[in-house]
């Protein structure tokens, strides 16, 4: 197949990008560079079969034919989303339909990058995908979710209205290698102030939970949604469910640091949990997660070094 992924550059995308050229595929890849970084595709510089465009999706434009979409184009750490707020409105409203337009033009397959924020603060636990959810729509993560839960409703009216063949899967916490390690993330945040010896910041009394997929995991399950024939939202994520002090326990092992911990104000609308339920993934599409949290953390640990041997 011809592909197009979007946000090619980012964390998801340059690992959606290796993976669809590993099965013999070529890959137009697409991104402004406002979140992603070049050296998640440098290794892919004298790989005939992969292009990369700088460009922003908000604005028309037709890559020709192409087979499918991978739509992954947005700011997705709370630092980033709220440095660029209105960026990550337009890119969920203006750049989604933008590709979806292509996928309708060419007769693409689409699948579109949604995330369990769509449930907000969850008043039901674990979250299943026929849950609406608990979202704040003018705080201050606002932009994020509600950019994702419109996108959902503008890929599903494609897919009822246009016929596109449209897939939505609800991405949950993810981590490893190519994980910005200054995006303010609970992974990446760890990592490197147990490199740096320094505190580990916490928020809030570090109760609230997370459920953490690696990205190869979740790679597969992208790719298995892709192909199916399912048009509703799948939760893709790992229902192993830690709360940020057994995280941060987690990594202090991985690394062996000294660090200790250090507490600040929960920020506003933090969600207090977060596990997928993902019983619809595993009927569906015969997945589940294989990297448990140590060995995901022990994969990971190289990246972070070398990014920390760097600074």
């Amino acid at each position: 197949m011809h592909v197009l992924v979007t946000g090619a550059a980012g964390f998801l995308g340059s690992h959606l990008t290796d993976r669809l050229l590993g099965e013999g595929h070529s890959v137009l890849g697409v991104d402004n560079l406002s979140t992603g970084d070049p050296q998640n595709l440098a290794h892919l510089a004298h790989e005939p079969r992969f292009r990369f465009e700088l460009r922003d999706i908000c604005e028309p434009f037709d890559p020709g034919p192409v087979d499918y979409v991978f739509n992954l184009a947005s700011p997705a750490s709370p630092p980033e989303y709220l440095r660029l707020a209105i960026e990550t409105l337009r890119v969920g409203s203006v750049g989604t339909e933008n590709t979806l337009q292509i996928a309708a033009r060419h007769g693409a397959g689409f699948l579109h990058a949604s995330t369990s924020e769509c449930y907000g603060d969850p008043l039901v636990h674990p979250q299943t995908e026929d849950y609406w959810g608990n979202v704040n729509p003018v705080g201050p993560r606002s932009v994020y979710d509600e950019a994702k839960r419109f996108a959902e409703a503008l890929v599903m009216a494609y897919h009822r209205s246009r016929g596109v063949n449209t897939h939505l899967v609800r991405i949950f916490n993810t981590y490893g290698p190519r994980l910005h390690p200054s995006d303010g993330r609970v992974i990446s945040n760890f990592f490197m102030q147990a490199l740096k010896g320094e505190p580990l910041t916490v928020y809030g009394d570090g109760n609230q939970t997370r459920s953490f997929c690696y990205v190869d995991d979740l790679i597969e399950g992208i790719l298995r949604l892709s192909r199916s024939e399912e048009h509703f939202p799948v939760n893709i994520g790992n229902p192993d469910e830690f709360t940020i002090l057994e995280c941060a326990q987690a990594v202090l092992e991985a690394t062996g640091s000294k660090s200790e911990l250090r507490f600040h104000p929960l920020p506003e609308d933090d969600p207090a949990r977060r596990r997928p339920d993902i019983t619809r993934a595993r009927t569906i599409l015969d997945w589940k997660p294989q990297v448990a949290l140590k060995e995901g953390l022990a994969k990971s640990l190289p990246f972070f070094q070398k990014k920390l041997d760097r600074l």
